[in-house]
């Protein structure tokens, strides 16, 4: 049974090493392709490769920056608690780690992906008030199941995973990606198509969770997310997102 609270004293030396193993290889293979500011924002939060970061400890540094805190959960929370979650600051993570056989694939997200994919950029004042306010936004429509999908689609194509140009160069910052050395590494390929970012377009874009993304979206900055927040609000009350 999958844990809904981190005790730290029951990692084995097999998490340390997975968490180590995938850290390391992950880093160097987002050289180059991820946004800096996840890197900087990697840093604020203090994680390494040596250490499983402590949820306690990250929450007091989340509490500094931006007020945010992580909430242990065993497994993907359910659509409308996740974002009710966010919507209070809240952001869900799993607590356990793959083991070294599943390395390369694992079907379901575990802390690696949650925590190391999603955390840093947590730190970020703009990232996340984006974030919070498509939680409320949410919040506001919870029971508008075809609102909540366009809002699953944006979350989908923002924060697991969207892609940022800085300095007119594409990097990535979706914790979908940056957790994925295949996903990192087809992002910013030639083979992928990366698309300028638009909220009608990606409303209607459906999207699945177990294959390599077709399209990725590319911001310019992480104000621009929460610019297209209000966009939605504006065309939701000119009734042009229940078309």
């Amino acid at each position: 049974m999958r844990p809904t609270k981190q005790i730290y004293a029951n990692y084995t030396p097999e998490d340390f090493l997975v968490w180590k193993t995938l850290f390391s290889r992950q880093l160097k293979n987002l050289e180059n392709k991820v946004s800096n500011e996840f890197i900087y924002s990697l840093e604020k939060v203090g994680f390494n490769a040596d250490s499983i970061p402590d949820f306690i400890k990250v929450n007091e540094k989340l509490n500094n920056y931006t007020g945010w805190q992580l909430v242990t959960v065993p497994n993907i929370s359910e659509v409308n608690e996740f974002f009710i979650y966010l919507s209070q600051k809240k952001f869900t993570s799993t607590c356990w780690l793959r083991t070294l056989k599943q390395l390369d694939y694992l079907e379901e997200p575990d802390m690696f992906h949650d925590v190391f994919g999603h955390t840093p950029l947590l730190s970020n004042k703009n990232y996340s008030l984006f974030f919070e306010a498509m939680g409320k936004l949410a919040v506001k429509h919870i029971h508008q199941k075809e609102i909540i999908l366009k809002l699953q689609r944006l979350y989908w194509f923002t924060i697991e995973f969207g892609l940022i140009n800085e300095n007119n160069k594409i990097k990535v910052f979706g914790a979908g990606i940056i957790s994925s050395k295949e996903e990192a590494e087809h992002a910013v390929g030639n083979k992928s198509k990366k698309t300028e970012f638009n909220l009608i377009k990606i409303m209607k874009h459906d999207f699945r969770t177990d294959i390599l993304q077709n399209e990725y979206y590319v911001i310019d900055s992480f104000e621009q997310l929460s610019y297209s927040l209000k966009q939605f609000e504006t065309e939701l009350e000119e009734g042009c997102l229940i078309k």
